[in-house]
């Protein structure tokens, strides 16, 4: 296979910065055609260094994932509005866990105002932004903290976790499959996230809707664990499907500016 272009390299290296790119952005960016950047794009596919999206392409997962600066740049705003939603379904006075992840990390800045609330995680993100905060009481599962992205996992982190029983679960996926699957990564952060779901009463799992685009080779759980799943727009058929069959609600926080989503949405239990 031949080289890379230059323009190539460069669409390659932005990707790696943010995490995906736009073809309308590459377009005005370079000072060529749309025509001509959805052909870089499916030439960066085919090599399997981007994958495919709706309007560009992402970088590609394989069986690794995305470093942590580039997962936190992508989707912001989505993540934002998923988060605002999310926080919208914890009332005060509650206890929840929140696990590891860029999208957990939006939730938890949804709650700093909040009164009343026991947060336990193994995100020490999630403790420095919760830790200003008079009114949530903050407690961190122990074991090694992961450098590339503040996680802490390992054997001491689900036995912490078990020791609690909390009204919430905020967890994340690195991939979902369309039969309802939750997917990640590594096994020891999946070991955590399975003990966060054991041990709340209400799961709910935070994900923007790139996250159909990939794959992940560890099962987390699936949707008939959740009690809500909240994302940012309208998921496949099946997966829609596989929430009405388990009886979890959807919620979509779309862009104000773009249509509702009017598909079958669960009642509040």
């Amino acid at each position: 296979m031949s080289e890379l272009s230059t323009r190539q390299d460069a669409i390659l290296e932005l990707a790696r910065q943010s995490g995906r790119v736009a073809v309308d952005d590459l377009a005005a960016r370079f000072e060529v055609s749309p025509q001509t950047i959805r052909k870089d794009l499916n030439d960066l596919c085919e090599r399997r260094l981007l994958a495919r999206m709706h309007g560009g392409a992402m970088l590609s997962s394989g069986v690794e994932n995305v470093a942590y600066a580039a997962r936190r740049a992508l989707a912001r705003e989505e993540k934002r509005r998923i988060a605002e939603r999310c926080a919208s379904l914890i009332p005060d006075g509650t206890s929840l866990f929140i696990n590891i992840g860029t999208t957990t990390e939006e939730v938890a800045r949804a709650l700093v105002d909040r009164q009343n609330l026991l947060v336990v995680t193994n995100n020490i993100h999630v403790v420095s932004i919760l830790l200003p905060s008079p009114g949530v009481e903050v407690v961190v599962a122990g074991g090694p903290v992961r450098r590339a992205d503040g996680g802490i996992v390992g054997e001491s982190t689900v036995d912490l976790v078990s020791e609690f029983k909390l009204d919430f679960a905020v967890i994340g996926a690195s991939a979902l499959d369309e039969d309802g699957s939750l997917l990640d990564f590594d096994y020891r952060e999946v070991r955590v996230a399975r003990a966060i779901l054991g041990n709340a009463r209400r799961a709910i799992l935070v994900a923007d809707a790139s996250k159909f685009e990939r794959s992940a080779p560890v099962r987390i759980g699936h949707v008939r664990q959740l009690h809500a799943f909240v994302t940012d727009r309208p998921p496949p058929e099946r997966f829609v499907a596989a929430c009405a069959v388990a009886g979890t609600r959807l919620e979509v926080a779309e862009d104000p500016n773009e249509s509702r989503f009017d598909g079958n949405e669960s009642p509040e239990a």
